[in-house]
């Protein structure tokens, strides 16, 4: 019983993390957030652009078949040749459609003929719809040729088959899924425990009094260095025996990924100092990682694909630094684009960093002023004991010299 009363002072002191609060926000995330996030169940208006040679009046009804179904929305229709997999760069597709010349003259005279679709493979779950979708579109659109389902065009003959082929991860290895996304999740989330109590160190050894009076937010980021080598180090450690004994392909340049992951990993070690900053100590702040790391892996599209969550979900997810990490991976690493052809996406990210970056300058400021405010409000309480000790002096209450005559 004595042990028990003194864990249960312990565990309410506050010098330790608020387990008591902890656990009850957990239950609430994930009985009640991720209960509305995660509703969806399938792929619902998934992004499909079609390369449309043909531009027949065959072809462009089975586009308004297509746009018309539950599971696929047509964002694009291109009718010159183009590469299908620059098509999938910054996930602006999930599936694209081929139409070769000529769809429309071999369906009427006979000749077989087939419809090319790509799928993105980097998540093997995101497709499947699709796949279902398209089947029964074509297998409808056949019977309805061969007047089967009450077509009074006999002249129609030719059968449209389905050709697919799916790019990136076509054997469906989980070196390129959820490996690679563990990789950089518990990597993301040790470096966080390791920096995110900063802030509450300094203060405790009060080396932040020293840094707020003569230094600048730098200083703090200078002190991630060490750990964001690490991070980027373990990284690439990881990837080479993913690449070397499991199934990763990496398709894309590794200075181009490891140039964002400069970027990467600053801004979730500027954010980690930021959201510890204010904790009494540094186990406290460890709390703190669950605020904004693991939502990444949740609804970065490394577990679940992208294309079951609302579009609101999907824009809202950005705001955790996994995110934007995964979509590195997918178009670096997984579809070989170049810095260039991320271009719109990574100028996005520098936006969220010069925000991340913000935060922490309000913190180190703030901190500052705070220090300013405690060093006049001391100044002001010494002067006052000082005319005190005078006035005492004066009446001959207390001797000037201070001692005992």
């Amino acid at each position: 019983m004595s042990a028990l009363k003194s864990e249960l002072k312990f565990l309410f002191s506050g010098k330790g993390m608020p387990y008591e609060k902890v656990c009850l926000l957990v239950a609430m995330v994930v009985t009640v957030i991720l209960s509305v996030l995660l509703s969806g169940n399938f792929a619902k208006d998934a992004k499909v652009v079609v390369i449309d040679l043909d531009n027949s009046a065959y072809t462009r009804e089975l586009i308004t078949r297509i746009d018309a179904s539950e599971y696929m929305e047509v964002t694009a229709v291109i009718n010159t040749p183009t590469d299908p997999k620059k098509l999938f760069y910054q996930d602006k597709a999930v599936a694209v459609l081929y139409f070769p010349r000529d769809l429309e003259k071999n369906r009427f005279t006979g000749a077989a003929s087939n419809i090319g679709i790509f799928y993105d493979n980097t998540n093997t779950a995101q497709t499947a719809n699709i796949k279902e979708a398209m089947q029964e579109l074509l297998a409808l659109d056949n019977a309805a040729a061969s007047g089967d389902v009450g077509s009074t065009n006999d002249s129609v003959r030719g059968e449209v088959q389905l050709a697919d082929r799916r790019l990136f991860n076509p054997q469906e290895s989980t070196s390129n899924t959820e490996t690679l996304g563990f990789l950089f999740f518990f990597g993301s989330m040790f470096f966080t425990f390791a920096t995110i109590g900063m802030g509450p160190r300094l203060r405790l050894t009060h080396e932040m009094d020293r840094m707020v009076e003569t230094g600048t937010p730098w200083e703090i980021i200078a002190r991630l260095i060490p750990y964001a080598g690490c991070l980027i180090v373990s990284f690439v450690a990881g990837m080479a025996v993913l690449r070397v004994w499991g199934d990763l392909n990496f398709s894309g340049s590794l200075l181009a990924f490891l140039f964002t992951q400069i970027f990467y990993v600053v801004t979730v070690g500027m954010l980690s100092v930021s959201f510890g900053w204010t904790a009494a100590n540094p186990g406290i702040a460890s709390s703190r990682m669950i605020l904004f790391i693991p939502g990444g892996f949740i609804l970065g599209g490394m577990t679940g694909p992208v294309t079951y969550y609302s579009d609101w979900v999907v824009h809202v997810s950005h705001v955790f630094p996994l995110t934007w990490e995964f979509h590195f991976q997918r178009d670096i690493i997984a579809r070989g684009a170049g810095l260039s052809d991320i271009s719109a996406l990574f100028g996005a990210f520098l936006v969220y960093m010069t925000g991340a970056a913000a935060l922490l300058c309000w913190r180190f400021y703030s901190e500052r002023r705070k220090h300013y405010a405690q060093r006049r409000k001391e100044a002001h309480a010494k002067e006052k004991m000082e005319a005190w000790a005078k006035n005492m002096a004066k009446e001959k209450l207390v001797p000037a010299t201070g001692k005992e005559g």
